[in-house]
């Protein structure tokens, strides 16, 4: 039987290790007034990573690269994504540096691409596991449209969440091409809340 004293050491020395990965992992914050919306200008190198399903074996492969299109700057999420292995995502990310604010109705994305099935994956104060976020899904088409996608629309990646994210819980925000075999050839203008 755990005693209340080591039970909490063991909830101590679990968030200094969690603190410890969220640093050696690097995570980057965005900065800016509630609510974030990046449009890919300054240094957005600084404030968003690139990874794939390598990180836990897949052979997924692919970049993220920022470029200019029609004067205005942009994100380009491009490569292959495979299920071997288990694997199948590629994605670009960022942690929010501020909360946001409860009154945030959810991810509005300026987007074009090749036609195929896109996501975005909230993490939350409540997703301390690599495998649990909140995933709503969008499409694209080769022209530029704006999509908003409410709270209700992102669906927890297991029973053990919330059924939809809370605004002020939310710290990073992730663009995926996701599972299934496919070439992702995916533009982003500006992303963030409304």
């Amino acid at each position: 039987m755990v005693t209340q004293p080591t039970l909490t050491v063991l909830v101590a020395v679990m968030k200094e290790m969690i603190t410890a990965l969220l640093l050696f992992l690097n995570v980057t914050l965005v900065a800016g007034a509630n609510p974030m919306m990046d449009d890919f200008s300054g240094k957005p190198e600084a404030r968003w990573e690139f990874l794939t399903d390598q990180v836990m074996g897949g052979v997924s492969t692919g970049q993220m690269r920022f470029e200019t299109m029609d004067g205005r700057p942009v994100a380009h999420l491009s490569g292959t994504v495979s299920t071997a292995n288990r694997g199948g995502f590629i994605q670009f990310r960022t942690a929010l540096k501020d909360s946001l604010s409860q009154s945030a109705s959810g991810v509005q994305i300026t987007v074009k691409g090749n036609g195929e099935r896109y996501f975005v994956h909230l993490r939350t104060s409540w997703t301390l596991l690599p495998w649990q976020y909140y995933q709503a899904g969008f499409d694209t088409t080769g022209d530029w449209q704006t999509i908003q996608l409410p709270w209700s629309d992102f669906k927890a990646s297991g029973s053990m969440l919330w059924q939809t994210p809370s605004p002020t819980s939310v710290r990073s925000l992730g663009v995926v091409a996701f599972g299934k075999d496919h070439e992702a050839d995916l533009w982003i203008q500006s992303v963030g809340f409304y």
